[in-house]
């Protein structure tokens, strides 16, 4: 048991400013499903001024929210750009007016939708692909860096590489060879997030305010080196555990359409004997036959059966119930988080869920701090480990002798 008060941390264009007090926030990130790509993550927050000092910042700027974890260190919790700045009167008395400062912004991936390129691209992995576009709209070019900035006065610490990098995070190189695209006018966030689709990967935003790419073995890798984050069903608050199983979700007729127009199709018979013929055509550019067998196949075996989503999960983080493991693991969520959620009732999902974090929502007040959850089950990104991903240190040998070819997703 550990006793938690949040210390909030508001970083704007690079300044802290500590002559705040924070009254109200909701942080947003994420997705609420995993059959679409993430959209761009929002803060809202109100900020109580005392003093009526000056406000500096404006619209445009970065912001960054962090708060303390147990080892007294900041933790980003979000990362954007301002959109809105409200001011007002809350109070006013013959002695004192305290002011409410509303500030809204938003993720890095909002700037994709209003960003256009050619989207001209040779044929590639997914993640070089998307690496490509992205690089177009979050690296300066050399007519955008400011003209009186000297090399004398350059951050010395920067690399050639990230040089003038203003938004650009993680991106892994893809597993999937894409195919060649000729000159099409489109916006960004329309183009990478097909590309995504086609590698089986998804777009994120980091805690940072960065935009990046996990690839379809993103989640599986990380799974192996890290493992689960436990979670207890007991610590979380009991009203509004939900699951959700939909019949909307289910496919048992997948067409892949890939290089050219070709198209791939699969059927499930024992799912459409139960269900009915439910058929979807899923879009990709993708440049191989066998590519496009292996992800008509992977869907379907995904979707010919309904299965439970975690639809929500809600943690009170000033609970001194929590340990300051799990707190500081929740504080630390990221999108792919893998999760391990056990003590839940026995008529849900069995009563234990594993699955990875798709979505979540910070809400905060005064000496309150809230986390809801959304995640997927494990079967729904958990894709087998190329050659390359296996740890250079394993041997023949460390693997489980039962272990056979049909189930070697992950070797660890």
């Amino acid at each position: 048991m550990s006793a938690f008060k949040p210390v909030w941390q508001v970083t704007i264009a690079g300044t802290n400013y500590t002559n705040y007090i924070l009254s109200d926030l909701t942080i947003t990130s994420g997705r609420t499903n995993i059959y679409e790509q993430a959209y761009a993550g929002y803060c809202n927050l109100t900020l109580i001024n005392l003093t009526q000092s000056d406000i500096t910042y404006t619209i445009t700027d970065q912001i960054t929210i962090s708060v303390k974890d147990s080892t007294n260190t900041f933790v980003p919790i979000f990362g954007g750009e301002i959109t809105e700045i409200g001011v007002s009167v809350a109070t006013a008395s013959t002695v004192a007016l305290t002011q409410s400062i509303t500030i809204l912004a938003v993720g890095a991936l909002a700037r994709l939708p209003k960003a256009l390129t050619n989207g001209v691209l040779t044929k590639a992995l997914d993640g070089e692909q998307i690496r490509t576009i992205l690089s177009e709209v979050l690296f300066n070019t050399w007519a955008e860096v400011p003209a009186a900035l000297t090399w004398a006065t350059y951050d010395p610490t920067v690399t050639w590489a990230n040089a003038e990098n203003n938004g650009l995070g993680e991106i892994d190189t893809g597993n999937y060879d894409l195919a060649a695209r000729s000159s099409s006018r489109t916006d960004v966030y329309s183009l990478v997030a097909a590309l995504a689709n086609s590698g089986l990967g998804y777009l994120y935003e980091n805690a940072q305010g960065q935009i990046s790419y996990a690839d379809s073995t993103h989640r599986t890798n990380y799974l192996n080196t890290y493992g689960y984050t436990e979670i207890s069903g007991n610590k979380a608050l009991a009203q509004g555990v939900a699951i959700q199983t939909r019949a909307g979700d289910v496919r048992n007729s997948v067409t892949v359409s890939y290089k050219n127009g070709a198209e791939v199709s699969v059927q499930d018979a024992a799912s459409i004997g139960t269900y009915g013929q439910l058929a979807q055509i899923f879009q990709t550019s993708l440049e191989n036959t066998a590519d496009a067998t292996s992800q008509a196949n992977f869907y379907l075996a995904l979707r010919a059966q309904p299965q439970a989503n975690f639809n929500a999960l809600s943690f009170e983080l000033t609970n001194p119930e929590l340990t300051d493991a799990e707190r500081d693991a929740l504080i630390n969520i990221f999108m792919g988080l893998p999760v391990s959620i056990t003590d839940l009732p026995v008529n849900m999902v069995g009563g234990q869920f594993l699955g990875f974090v798709e979505g979540w929502t910070f809400k905060a007040a005064f000496n309150q701090l809230m986390l809801t959850i959304t995640a997927s089950p494990l079967a729904f990104s958990l894709q087998a480990m190329r050659w390359n991903d296996v740890p250079i240190s394993e041997t023949w040998s460390s693997v489980s002798p039962t272990l056979d070819w049909a189930n070697a997703t992950i070797v660890a």
